[in-house]
């Protein structure tokens, strides 16, 4: 199987060490900006690891550095690797830019951890239940129009059967409140839901547990949903956030100690991963009789 991770993780590695580059150099963000003579966005981007990036670009910004030889060499050598292409630019505008980056990273991802108290998890969403939730999210949509979103959202569950590399765990905390609030089409969320414990049984790095109600409010309550990526190779932890206009790429190590400490404190509320499977199983059969 093709591996598509994409340009992702290359242009990462690059954007740190531009910045550290930088840093190095005692120029700041405004200076460099001024220098290059671009915009301080442009520059934001760059080093957050957003978008690809030309090897005279990256040399440019070496000699300004001050660079060493061997290093401007190193990085236009990965300059080139950003440019590569995940599967999910065929799909155009179908995915947002600012999601891109995070489809990149969840295909490069050896864990990916998702607290979700709204919604099942896109990855492992059924056709049906993701139509349902793309509608009220995006009511103008042409059918056409959501048929393409439908579709990225499935082909972005090939990474949990994939066979090279290796498919990240899945780890999964979803509120009760997720079981409880169906779509429109209850026998579609019936299926839903049974489909979520036949993956789990199917799938052994995939888990999902139930966070009960009656645990009350957590430390995850006040942020919201959010996932924490691991990576491989020395690439730090990535905590997403997202919103309805964008969306929140944290990776400082005050900030994935923080995070973690909330999963670590939300896990302990969830019940354990069979209760959860008998838990759901139980509700998919109340919306199959109703």
């Amino acid at each position: 199987m093709q591996d598509d991770r994409g340009s992702t993780v290359p242009r990462r590695q690059l954007g740190r060490c531009l910045r550290d580059l930088r840093e190095k150099s005692g120029s700041t963000v405004q200076a460099a900006a001024r220098a290059l003579e671009w915009s301080t966005a442009k520059l934001w981007r760059i080093e957050t690891g957003q978008v690809p990036m030309r090897t005279h670009d990256v040399a440019t910004m070496c000699r300004i550095y001050r660079a060493t030889p061997e290093i401007t060499e190193a990085l236009t050598g990965l300059a080139r690797e950003t440019r590569a292409r995940g599967w999910w630019h065929s799909y155009g505008d179908a995915v947002p830019e600012w999601f891109s980056l995070y489809v990149g990273l969840e295909a490069a991802a050896t864990r990916v951890r998702q607290y979700e108290p709204e919604l099942v998890p896109g990855l492992l969403q059924t056709k049906a239940y993701t139509r349902a939730f793309i509608r009220i999210e995006c009511p103008h949509l042409t059918d056409a129009e959501l048929d393409r979103m439908v579709a990225v959202k499935m082909h972005r569950q090939r990474l949990l059967t994939r066979l090279l590399p290796e498919p990240p765990r899945l780890e999964v905390l979803l509120s009760e409140a997720v079981l409880r609030r169906p779509i429109a089409d209850r026998a579609a969320m019936a299926g839903q839901l049974t489909h979520l414990v036949e993956t789990v049984q199917r799938l052994p790095h995939v888990t999902v547990r139930v966070l009960p109600l009656a645990a009350g409010p957590t430390r995850a309550s006040i942020g919201g949903p959010f996932a924490m990526l691991d990576f491989a190779g020395g690439e730090p932890t990535t905590i997403y956030c997202e919103g309805p206009t964008g969306a929140l790429y944290l990776d400082k190590p005050a900030e994935a100690t923080t995070y973690e400490a909330i999963w670590d404190s939300v896990a302990t509320l969830a019940v354990d991963p069979q209760e959860s499977m008998d838990i759901i199983a139980s509700f998919a059969k109340e919306y199959d009789h109703d």
